[in-house]
């Protein structure tokens, strides 16, 4: 039964089993117990010396310190023995929770501490499973189809003649999805963080804008990824269109706490549409459509009051700062966003004439006032804005002014913009637009420049002269990298945006994959080259792509490159195959959908589909 107080160590509550399917194993569960290294010490002496000791548990005094499994056995030379061991571990209760501010107490004395199970995270296994012996029992009868399975997909995964460097990038950052960074609550729905420290979560709440970049889960685990929409739009979003960047474990109505980010909720349109293809599943749209509507209107009403389809006023970001004045990058989400508003409405019946117009308006805007001649800068403003003082509005989310910092506020504006630099991310709601099933948006030779670009400026193979006084960690020394912002013709400020003399493996990749839709095939992949070449398992886990933590979930824009290299990307509500490859030639690649997987090829310019899980119907397959 739990008490209020359990909550401090819940693990205690928790089991673990190993299971040895083995005649000969023995078990001491009674290791010696002692000070400093004296249990290690033990347990070491009687392997060493080949003793099996089977002791079932103490038999008084304290617990055991821990346990081991002894299998004796003796090989013959060249010949082979396989042990399997299978560990499995049930943990129901924990002491994780994410609130923005505290709320009431459960109890109702006011004492805001939780006094109940339900105010912490537990885990979707706790309900699954009734005990670690239901949960052990699962694990060893159906492990040999659990093998098998993954076996299939692993295979079909490598099934591919797309280059290894590509192929490395993806299933590296598929260990994002099995790591801590990704939890599941008890109703099933997903939760995340950021990343992750060594002793626990990194950057709570889902983080809208972060997972923009991530298109591994939609792909492998479409139904899992609907459950972060359905959040956002729900417990996430208030009656007037507010969204939460971040909203609270156990997923609960959110206190809209903080002002919203104009990347994550404007992204979340887009993610929206793409759930709404993969899926083909209308009703989920429908049900859906009136909390995307009021989202919209919410930015529109925020951060484009006079609906010019710019973002002028001031709009947090993934940089955790707010940009002043219209940029190409949140610009060309917000395009993304009306464009998928637009498709979704007409698909509903719905009048979206005024979604359309502010479209329309937007693209004119960008290459009207967003346009240098070679890329898309961000035109600073702070004069004549609903948002007032950058000193009193910025407070608010702990970005002080001191007096030398008034100072640059009038030479150059607020503190944390780009202005005429040459941003990574500056047109990434194109690439949104175009993973999410879009197409192409915007001008497409000056989208092609705008990346040209940043290959040419941004993307560095030696960073030993490149002074970074934030996190250099990333890419460091003789490395190369991919740097967030460049200020090629000169004009950087004193204060640029935070991190922009960074390195992010979630924006290489972005920006990579941008590259190779738009034909820049070879600039892609030596973006992707020398980010690999960062992680090759000497200097960096080749499996833990970092950034605010690790197994970091912005890595996982990686997934993005299948359908770069080879166009291919099935449609559920329309039942259509599409394929428009930028590789010449006959390839192979994986493709994933919400009832199956499969792996696509062309061949003589005939394209073959060869499904080795579930099943996709495919009433029409389309070649560009």
């Amino acid at each position: 039964m739990w008490e209020p107080g359990d909550d401090e160590e819940p693990w205690q509550q928790g089991a673990f089993c190993a299971t040895i399917d083995d005649p000969d194993a023995a078990i001491d569960c009674a290791w010696f117990r002692g000070g400093w290294f004296d249990a290690i010490t033990m347990a070491w002496n009687n392997v060493q010396c080949g003793k099996i000791i089977d002791h079932a548990e103490p038999t008084e005094g304290d617990p055991s310190p821990g346990a081991s499994i002894y299998i004796p056995f003796t090989l013959k030379p060249g010949e082979e023995k396989t042990v399997k061991l299978m560990l499995s571990w049930y943990v129901p209760r924990t002491n994780i929770r994410f609130e923005w501010e505290a709320k009431p107490c459960s109890c109702g004395c006011g004492c805001e501490k939780p006094t109940k199970p339900d105010d912490y995270h537990q885990p979707w296994y706790s309900c699954t499973f009734t005990d670690i012996d239901s949960l052990s029992d699962y694990w060893t009868k159906n492990y040999d189809k659990l093998r098998a399975k993954s076996n299939r997909f692993s295979d079909a995964f490598f099934d591919t003649t797309l280059p290894d460097e590509v192929i490395e990038a993806v299933e590296a950052n598929l260990t994002i999805l099995k790591s801590p960074t990704v939890l599941r609550q008890k109703d099933g729905r997903l939760w995340c963080w950021e990343g992750c420290c060594d002793g626990g979560g990194c950057c709570a709440g889902s983080c809208t804008h972060v997972w923009n970049y991530a298109q591994a889960l939609p792909h492998l685990f479409p139904d899992l990824e609907r459950t972060l929409r359905e959040t956002e739009f729900n417990e996430g979003q208030d009656s007037n269109g507010h969204q939460s960047f971040r909203v609270e474990l156990p997923i609960s109505e959110s206190t809209h706490a903080t002002r919203a980010a104009a990347d994550g909720q404007l992204g979340g349109i887009i993610k929206a549409y793409r759930e709404w293809r993969i899926s083909g599943d209308n009703n989920w749209l429908k049900q859906l459509w009136p909390k995307i509507k009021a989202s919209l209107d919410y930015c529109k009403r925020t951060w484009d009051p006079d609906c010019e389809c710019a973002i002028k006023e001031p709009h947090h970001n993934t940089y955790d700062i707010e940009f002043w004045g219209a940029d190409g990058m949140c610009t060309s989400i917000y395009i993304g966003a009306l464009t998928a508003a637009v498709s979704m409405g007409k698909a509903l019946n719905e009048d979206v004439t005024a979604y359309k117009e502010l479209l329309d308006k937007g693209l004119e805007y960008l290459d009207d006032n967003l346009w240098n001649g070679e890329y898309y800068i961000q035109r600073i403003q702070w004069e004549g804005l609903n948002a007032g003082n950058p000193t009193e509005f910025s407070a608010v989310l702990g970005t002080l002014y001191s007096t030398e910092a008034i100072e640059i506020l009038e030479k150059e504006g607020p503190k944390y913009q780009y202005g005429i630099g040459c941003l990574s991310d500056g047109v990434i709601g194109f690439w949104m637009a175009e993973a999410a099933g879009l197409g192409k948006i915007g001008n497409a030779n000056r989208v092609k420049s705008h990346l040209s670009s940043i290959h040419k400026y941004n993307l560095k193979k030696d960073l030993s002269s490149h002074a970074n006084p934030q996190r250099p960690g990333f890419a460091v020394g003789n490395e190369g990298g991919l740097l967030l912002c460049t200020w090629p013709n000169g004009g950087k400020l004193s204060l640029p945006f935070v991190y922009s003399d960074e390195v992010w493996t979630g924006i290489e990749y972005q920006v990579a994959a941008h590259c190779i839709m738009m034909g820049l095939v070879d600039e892609g992949l030596e973006i992707v080259r020398t980010c690999r070449e960062r992680y090759d398992g000497k200097k960096r886990n080749p499996y833990n792509e970092y950034e605010c933590g690790h197994w970091y979930a912005r890595a996982m824009s990686s997934y993005s490159l299948l359908q770069a290299l080879t166009g291919v990307r099935y449609d559920a509500v329309e039942k259509t195959l599409y394929i428009d490859p930028k590789i010449k030639g006959d390839f192979r690649t994986f493709l994933s959908t919400a009832t199956g997987y499969a792996t696509v090829a062309m061949k003589n310019g005939e394209a073959f589909v060869d499904v080795k899980e579930g099943s996709i119907k495919i009433n029409k397959i389309v070649i560009d």
